[in-house]
């Protein structure tokens, strides 16, 4: 078998910066899910790439940021491990309609600890799209350039798919000459059952307010696919009654719709109809103990490794 650049290339950044968009966007497949509320990624997401002269192996990781809980150290972890393991890092940032001319706080403690990793990072700017004076990118493509020795500086924005071509690239230079690590058609390593509750979890995301996400976890309970129509059952935790109530919504709208959007969006994936069906539980701060972590999925039972879900 021919040898081609091949390599791991880890996403990594804060919070609400584009990191999944930027996956899907490279992907042309919508496997990472996405939404406007931060820690959204709580799992390394893979995703592979693979074009004539490369296969990229992206590592979507949870956007790092001051955690609160266990969920959240664990969180954090997953992101540092995978840059440490990578061949290449892709630091993501974003900039707002007014971008500042500086490295903000939390960037520059990352970027401190990326020196620890000691792997070519490029540097990916996102939302320049937003920027109103795009003149003004250039102070902060200095401030960063003065900050890190980055391999590459490539202003992006991952929503309208400009300047992804200029990430490949650069990255490319960074990976090894290899045989494939993946067969050529492979998208991702995650198995359908956790994609599946991926799906429902994003549309929970976007059809709630504020204070229910971050205490809110799927669990598939069956996946059952020896009928003709595949029948799927997920447990819905949350961390209170009343984020219950919001959930379920009067007389199960909320529920209802949250089921039917996630629904349509596995059957688009899997290429056939299936029987999706959701309950919601009342699990208090499953997200503070390693039990809760366990009975969720984000860590293993021995090794602290994350089981299929």
């Amino acid at each position: 078998m021919s040898k081609i650049h091949v390599g791991t290339v880890a996403l990594v950044g804060r919070p609400n910066v584009g990191k999944s968009t930027l996956l899907n966007a490279l992907l042309g497949e919508r496997i990472a899910i996405v939404s406007h509320h931060p820690q959204t990624t709580r799992d390394r997401i893979l995703g592979v790439l693979t074009q004539k002269d490369a296969q990229y192996v992206f590592i979507d990781t949870p956007g790092m940021h001051a955690a609160k809980t266990k969920l959240g150290a664990r969180m954090n972890h997953e992101a540092r491990q995978a840059a440490r393991e990578a061949n290449v890092v892709v630091f993501v940032t974003s900039v707002g309609v007014e971008p500042a001319p500086s490295v903000g706080r939390f960037d520059a403690s990352l970027l401190e600890q990326l020196k620890a990793a000691n792997v070519p990072v490029v540097l990916a700017i996102n939302k320049v799209d937003r920027a109103a004076d795009k003149g003004a990118l250039f102070a902060v493509l200095e401030a960063y350039a003065k900050a890190f020795d980055f391999a590459a500086l490539v202003p992006i924005s991952a929503k309208k798919r400009d300047g992804l071509d200029r990430v490949l690239a650069e990255v490319k230079k960074h990976l090894p000459e290899d045989e494939l690590l993946y067969e050529a058609d492979t998208l991702t390593d995650r198995p359908m059952r956790f994609l599946v509750a991926e799906f429902v979890r994003e549309q929970i995301l976007r059809a709630t307010r504020e204070e229910v996400p971050h205490g809110v976890a799927v669990v598939v309970d069956r996946f059952d696919e020896s009928g003709k129509i595949p029948k799927i059952e997920l447990s819905v935790h949350v961390d209170r009654e009343g984020h219950k109530k919001i959930l379920v919504g009067k007389q199960g709208a909320v529920l209802k719709e949250i089921g039917s959007k996630a629904r349509a969006r596995v059957e688009s994936l899997m290429g056939r109809q299936v029987h999706l069906a959701l309950w919601v539980r009342v699990t208090p701060h499953w997200y503070e103990s390693d039990r809760g972590l366990m009975e969720m999925g984000y860590i293993g039972e021995t090794d602290g490794s994350k089981d299929s879900r």
